[in-house]
């Protein structure tokens, strides 16, 4: 919770003349009391994420994207034609979905998922959601347990086969081809859709100054269990703190969270 104090006290401070920052916290937020300007540590640009990575880290990590990648689409192939199978089965439309999101450094690109919407879904309900969620903070539900989770919870949208894809995450898998493409990483923040991005401030912009992944911090933490803040203080958490080690053990914590379906949607 303090943690989340401290971002959306991050997110209120001007930031201006900030450049000598007074100690901050592990995630790179003001500690605990510290409300001055001098508290607030520098913005994350792309120079900085690349700059402050480990010795060796950005090459070791798309050394182990590719390879890891390449061999998942090669693994997981039978599985690919079962679940194309499925969607063709019960659901018209095709088989892909390919979106635009934002990248590293705010660039564009198409990324491909597993489509688990009917196909003629309209998206206004969905923009109208996000729109809530980054500036309000308080776009959440209940799930069928009474829980309340930061997520849209029974959107009539998905298909039959759709909801079983996406609360094992099956329906994320095509992104290994963005992955072998250098858009995206194993390991990172999730990239924002477009109408996502352009409620983004300075500060949610940090989120984008390192490649976009599959899998993060965020999502075997806390996926859907806090709000925009929430996640944007974990996101950050990871750049600053990012280490070759550090995506290993978050690649073997994804398939547990993966079976479970925890936070998914």
């Amino acid at each position: 919770m303090q943690q989340l104090r401290c971002v959306k006290r991050y997110r209120r401070t001007a930031w201006s003349g900030r450049r000598n920052a007074a100690p901050v916290g592990r995630a790179g937020l003001p500690v605990s009391g510290q409300t001055t300007p001098a508290a607030v540590p520098p913005l994350i640009t792309v120079a900085w994420a690349d700059r402050n990575a480990p010795p060796g880290y950005l090459s070791s990590k798309r050394t182990l994207d590719v390879v890891v990648s390449g061999l998942l689409l090669l693994i997981l192939l039978p599985l690919w034609l079962l679940i194309a199978l499925l969607i063709k089965l019960t659901s018209p439309g095709p088989v892909f979905y390919r979106g635009t999101v934002i990248g590293k450094g705010g660039r564009s690109f198409r990324y491909y998922k597993f489509r688990t919407m009917r196909a003629d879904s309209d998206n206004t309900a969905h923009k109208e959601w996000l729109e809530k969620f980054v500036k309000e903070d308080a776009a959440f539900s209940e799930d069928a347990s009474g829980k309340q989770v930061f997520k849209v919870v029974n959107d009539p949208r998905i298909t039959s086969v759709g909801r079983y894809l996406r609360k094992l995450s099956l329906d994320e898998v095509p992104q290994m081809i963005n992955v072998l493409l250098g858009d995206m990483s194993l390991v990172g923040p999730r990239p924002p859709v477009p109408y996502e991005y352009e409620h983004y401030d300075d500060i949610a912009r940090q989120r984008v100054s390192v490649t976009p992944g599959i899998t993060g911090l965020y999502q075997v933490t806390a996926r859907s269990q806090v709000g925009f803040s929430g996640m944007l203080a974990i996101d950050l958490e990871y750049i600053r703190t990012r280490s070759f080690g550090g995506d290993i053990m978050i690649m073997l914590k994804t398939p547990w969270v993966m079976l479970t379906g925890k936070g998914a949607g």
